[in-house]
């Protein structure tokens, strides 16, 4: 009779075991027919011996049977396991080799577990003697080498320590500086990229009308000056030193001298021609029609004009920092940056007048035209605008604090205060440049973008204002690449999968790819750090929005035209400097690293005086008032430097509005 399979897992364990031990002897013949009775079922059952039987090894015989117990007569005894159902017979076949006989005898034993004991017994000792004799040597080379080896002396100790703080020491300043300067950055650049770069500015200058000296001046004079570097046109007339800086309102005399550094090749009003590539001219990825923007830039306005945008907006940045950032947001191709940063100075000058206007009105001009007694048409539109510039301030629909765990500025949005339609168009425009300039005096060093943080918490459909997302967009897209460090949707609920489906579709892979969605306190926790996170959005600092109105005389310094002028000429003479160490620069061929830290040292002073002509320039801001920016730069981003947030504000502003630096302190 056939035995079943077996049907449970230890039933099959129990036939692999056997059959790998039936695979090891190897019998020629078949074994006889077994038959036996079982004791639980009292009944018979007849087995056939289907492979060889167990028989133990040379090494196993040896150790089972020593020779002291051996007999006459010479017998071999196998086992063979046989499976039931649920019982485990077993046969023990014992062959007489004196007379050739073979006597089988079958056992069942229903709870006995599978043992093949002379193999299992072996394979016992055999592990027994090894770990033996394993102890044994390893304890006596153990106990040899703890006999030859000295312990180290204090000093050894001191020696080690010193040397993997060492290591350590070089790890993390290494880990640092590849924080602090990232690829692509002014002092992060491979000799490829500064090639990109030393291309890029060569073009600029001559958008710009900025021109090497002549060999004249080079001749007579033994080192180069400041005036060396000239803006070309009639080079018959007085070049003004404020011609970057130069005020509509000022003297005709220094119109009169501006007008000829700003003209270009005679007396075309507008910019050289600047002849492009096919591929820069095809406009297959020209997403917001920035090319005609360029081309319509050169056709309208000055080369001094231009050049004065530039310089306008690089403020306390390394001039080199904000041209890479738009290498980097067109991958290296240097025309295709060009038109980026020509068409950003058409927009910022001629279309939100961003410095003329924006940063310079400020909250203060909101203030007083929020007060002001509206006649006419276009004092109604100011005053309607200056209200709704004010109403976001107020609320704090936006704010910057603080800074996450790489150290970038934190502007939150909280997108339950916006209602589609309760404030015009234009100033829901002119309040994101507002905060985006705000945010970029908050950039110091090496930290060059920032993090935005949307908070979802209470949004509904009627928050959702699809125009103000496509400017922004728009913004951080075209006008200020390579600004946004990450981008934080926290607790965006179910019906914001639709709508951002949509706003994915508007924005660049690069872009997109900053985007995270955070729903908890531990998700958020991976970019800011919970205790420096406002309890509103979970976290554990105890700071809360409070807007601070504008102060009366806050911005008094922005009337004092004979200062503005002194240190307007003075900066330009810095600007001249540097374009001129700029110019020495591309020109040079071979090593220039010499050449590198001249210009790094000009940019620096640059830095520095801009931030003396800053509170001349920019209206104070709700964070000038509470301390976050102080005077010459320095910043305070979690108010340490205050017991609270708001207490000694007033006192603090009135630091910052009335400063001791007055015409006459100006060299």
């Amino acid at each position: 009779m056939r035995l079943p399979p077996p049907s449970t897992p230890t039933q099959l364990l129990r036939l692999r075991l056997t059959r790998s031990a039936l695979s090891r002897s190897a019998v020629s013949t078949t074994s006889p027919l077994a038959t036996s009775t079982c004791p639980s079922s009292q009944r018979t059952v007849s087995t056939k011996v289907r492979a060889a039987a167990i028989t133990p090894g040379p090494r196993f015989q040896s150790l089972l049977f020593p020779p002291s117990t051996a007999t006459t007569t010479t017998t071999t005894t196998t086992t063979t396991a046989f499976f039931s159902r649920n019982n485990l017979s077993t046969s023990t076949t014992t062959v007489n080799k004196r007379d050739q006989t073979v006597k089988t005898t079958a056992t069942f034993a229903p709870s006995t577990p599978v043992v093949l004991r002379a193999s299992v017994t072996g394979l016992s000792l055999l592990f027994v003697l090894g770990l033996g004799l394993g102890y044994g040597i390893t304890g006596f080379l153990g106990q040899k080498s703890t006999e030859q080896q000295e312990l180290p002396s204090e000093a050894s100790y001191t020696t080690i320590k010193n040397n993997i703080q060492d290591i350590l020491d070089d790890e993390s300043s290494s880990t640092n500086m590849s924080r602090e300067i990232a690829p692509g950055r002014p002092g992060n650049l491979t000799p490829e990229q500064e090639e990109k770069l030393k291309q890029l500015w060569k073009l600029i200058f001559q958008v710009c009308g900025v021109s090497s000296p002549s060999p004249s001046s080079e001749s007579s004079a033994p080192a180069a000056t400041s005036d060396d570097v000239s803006i070309k046109g009639d080079d018959k007339k007085k070049k003004s030193k404020l011609s970057m800086f130069s005020r509509k309102h000022k003297k005709d005399s220094d119109d009169t001298t501006t007008d000829s550094a700003s003209t270009a090749s005679g007396s075309t009003p507008g910019s050289p021609a600047i002849v492009l590539n096919a591929s820069t001219t095809s406009g297959d990825d020209d997403k917001y029609n920035q090319l005609s923007k360029f081309h319509e830039t050169l056709a309208s306005q000055s080369p001094a004009a231009i050049r004065e945008t530039i310089w306008s907006m690089v403020k306390h940045d390394h001039p080199d920092a904000l041209v890479l950032r738009f290498l980097r947001a067109r991958k290296w191709d240097v025309e295709k940056a060009l038109v980026m940063f020509i068409s950003t100075m058409n927009w910022r000058d001629n279309e939100m007048k961003v410095d003329a206007d924006i940063m310079r009105s400020g909250e203060g001009g909101a203030a007083e035209a929020e007060k002001m007694e509206a006649k006419t048409s276009e004092e109604i539109a100011k005053k309607k605008l200056a209200i709704d510039f004010l109403t976001q301030t107020r609320m704090g629909k936006s704010y910057v604090h603080g800074v996450d765990k790489q150290g970038r500025p934190i502007c939150f949005v909280r997108v339950r205060l916006h209602k589609q339609g309760e404030q015009s168009e234009e100033s829901l425009e002119r309040y994101t440049v507002y905060l985006i300039e705000t945010c970029r005096m908050l950039l110091q060093g090496s930290v060059d973008t920032a993090t935005i943080v949307f908070d979802m918490t209470g949004f509904s459909m009627a928050n959702m204002d699809y125009a103000p997302v496509k400017f922004m967009v728009k913004c951080f897209e075209a006008n200020y690449p390579e600004c946004l460090g990450a981008v934080l949707v926290h607790k965006a609920p179910w019906i914001f999968q639709g709508i951002w489906r949509v706003i994915r579709g508007w924005l660049d892979p690069v872009v997109a790819n900053k985007v995270h969605f955070t729903n908890n306190i531990s998700e958020m926790s991976e970019f800011i750090s919970p205790e420096k996170l406002p309890k509103d959005l979970d976290g554990q600092e105890d700071w809360e929005y409070k807007y601070v109105e504008p102060i009366p005389g806050e911005n008094d310094k922005m009337k004092d035209e004979e200062t503005i002028s002194k240190l307007q000429a003075a900066r330009a003479e810095l600007v001249k400097k540097y374009e001129e160490a700029t110019l020495q620069w591309i020109q040079a061929s071979g090593n220039s690293e010499e050449l590198k830290k001249k210009r790094d040292a000009i940019a620096e002073k640059l830095r520095v005086d801009y931030w003396n002509l800053d509170p001349y320039v920019r209206a104070r801001s709700f964070y000038d008032r509470i301390g976050v920016l102080l005077p010459g730069g320095k910043l305070d981003p979690f108010l340490e430097g205050k017991k609270d947030g708001v207490s000694g504000i007033t006192e603090g502003v009135a630091k910052v509005g009335v400063s001791d630096t007055q015409a006459d302190d100006v060299d």
